[in-house]
């Protein structure tokens, strides 16, 4: 029996079903293209491999944060008109409005017999927030089944830890690892690979499924690396292309 799935979209955005519960991750459906922030462009470099009408009706959209294009593009925000719940942050769900409901840490909502958690997180270094905005993260739980970590664009390693200290080991994670930097803060944006692996090893994850680490430019790092940094560690890395699905039974 399959307990968890993770079907790979394109950058941040993955379908999971998880005890029988539908959860899309930042939605991004537009095709390659520029997009402004203030003196910035962030470029998209490949197109979804599914339409949202593929994708279809989904229990709630877990999104990292509604600010950065990369995480909520045109046809995300489109998306998101049709969802029947979207957990963000409390300032996102105050710009988006609609279904948008504020998960704030260590809070959590029921989702068909599913418990998700707010999880902290920091887009880039200690003192970031305050020019890239606030982000958050999710725990998936449910009786009798594995916990799941999804960490949306953290960077911390500290906040990891913090996670782990409370919760326990978390079986899956899945962690937005492609490294990505900016002229904004001179310092990684979410995790680089090594990062991503020592994520893995302080959760105690047996199973591991990057996510955003491809199909934008201003990502460091990616496949080869996240393969480089897993090599020889006891954690089941699935290392996949968008369109591909991961499985854990």
């Amino acid at each position: 029996m399959t307990t968890f799935s993770l079907r790979h979209l394109g950058g941040p955005t993955s379908l999971i079903t998880y005890g029988g519960v539908r959860f899309l991750t930042d939605p991004t459906f537009d095709e390659p293209g520029e997009y402004p922030i203030g003196n910035r462009v962030l470029v998209k470099t490949t197109g979804p491999v599914a339409s949202p009408a593929e994708v279809g009706a989904v229990d709630a959209v877990l999104l990292s944060h509604d600010q950065h294009s990369d995480n909520l593009d045109h046809g995300g925000r489109a998306y998101l008109e049709t969802a029947p719940l979207v957990l963000t942050t409390t300032s996102g769900a105050e710009r988006l409005g609609g279904t948008a409901r504020a998960l704030p840490n260590w809070e959590h909502v029921e989702v068909g017999g599913v418990r998700v958690t707010g999880m902290p997180a920091l887009h880039g270094p200690e003192g970031a927030e305050s020019k890239v905005g606030e982000v958050t993260g999710f725990l998936l739980s449910a009786e009798g089944l594995p916990t799941v970590y999804v960490s949306g664009d953290n960077a911390s390693l500290a906040l990891v830890r913090e996670i782990a200290d409370r919760v326990g080991p978390v079986p899956i994670a899945v962690l937005f690892a492609g490294g990505a930097r900016t002229p904004l803060i001179d310092d990684f944006l979410t995790l680089p690979s090594a990062a991503a692996a020592d994520a893995a090893e302080i959760l105690g994850a047996a199973d591991v499924v990057p996510l955003h680490f491809q199909g934008w430019g201003h990502f460091t790092q990616g496949a080869d690396t996240l393969a480089e940094a897993f090599a020889g560690t006891p954690t089941r890395l699935h290392l996949l292309k968008p369109g591909e699905e991961a499985e854990v039974r």
